[in-house]
């Protein structure tokens, strides 16, 4: 019982001792760091003279912040490497105090280095990570940035807002990319006529629009196919747009299946409506349907005829 107090009371009186040394590798790791940062800077501030184009600029904050980050870790090393036993001293006394404290930011570093490794995601591609949806727009030691879409703004458009959320979420959370390996999704767009309408009619119109729309989208899709073949397991039998036939309570539901690159949904779920509304506005024999109620009321029965006397 009374060996971890004496090993306590050891290590104490030996930081004690050398607690000059100490402070003397603290003050020369403070001005290793900060020379480094002033020199990054100024690196910085020179890009900006040469060009004014963001993706340049991007990249060259990310090259100095990755060799910031060596040059500083070599600099520790080199500072720390004789005072090593004194280090060593320091972190047996904090050792489990800093594990739980930092645990968070150790997560996000294995985070890190998956993603640098695994590449489950890379700048500009359109992810969802636990509840979380956006255009990755950075990433960082201990966190990524999202361009938020969804939320409460529809088929997935961006909301303007900016999430920062940390790496180690794609440890312990569902990564889904939509740009990655497949650069289509599939969508769907329900159109629902009455029954009484000319279904077939109906249901050709809506294959010619789709056809029109995004027919040319299966070519470039099939070729992407090929391409992501080599890294997963797909198969698509039809990546054509197909319009499929189900009954409902409110009457026939016709659905147009087709592919789309994820940033364009919007806009080619809009021109699709548009002209499906201009082509059903000229026929006649067609409606679309909705849900209603049909009341029938059955005939009053007639009164019994009147009882003859005797």
């Amino acid at each position: 019982m009374t060996e971890l107090p004496d090993r306590i009371a050891r290590a104490l009186e030996a930081l004690h001792t050398d607690f000059p040394e100490l402070l003397l590798g603290m003050a020369l790791s403070l001005v290793a760091l900060v020379a480094i940062g002033l020199l990054r800077a100024l690196v910085l501030r020179q890009v900006h003279r040469w060009t004014e184009d963001v993706v340049v600029l991007y990249r060259w904050r990310k090259l100095t912040n990755y060799l910031a980050s060596v040059a500083g870790l070599l600099a520790l090393v080199l500072i720390w490497f004789e005072k090593l036993r004194l280090a060593l001293t320091v972190l047996g006394l904090l050792s489990a105090g800093v594990a739980l404290a930092l645990s968070g930011l150790i997560a996000a570093m294995a985070g890190w280095a998956f993603i640098l490794l695994r590449r489950p995601f890379e700048i500009g591609d359109r992810i969802q990570v636990g509840n979380y949806a956006g255009d990755v727009i950075d990433i960082r030691l201990f966190k990524f940035t999202l361009m938020e879409i969804g939320n409460w703004v529809d088929a997935d458009q961006s909301t303007g807002r900016v999430i920062h959320v940390p790496n180690g979420k794609v440890l312990t959370e569902v990564v889904v990319n939509y740009t990655r390996g497949f650069h289509y999704i599939w969508d769907e767009i329900p159109v629902l006529v009455t029954f009484e309408s000319d279904w077939e009619k109906a249901k050709r119109i809506l294959q010619e629009v789709a056809d029109h729309h995004v027919g040319e989208t299966a070519e470039s899709a099939r070729h992407e196919l090929r391409k992501a073949a080599r890294r997963f397991l797909l198969y698509y039998s039809t990546l054509t747009p197909t319009v499929y036939t189900k009954v409902v309570d409110s009457g026939v539901l016709l659905t147009i299946r087709h592919l789309v690159e994820p940033r364009k949904r919007r806009g080619a779920v809009q021109d699709i409506w548009e002209e499906i509304l201009r082509a059903f506005a000229a026929e006649p024999d067609i409606d679309f349907a909705y849900p209603t109620w049909r009341i029938y009321q059955l005939p009053e029965p007639s009164p019994p005829p009147p009882m003859r006397g005797d």
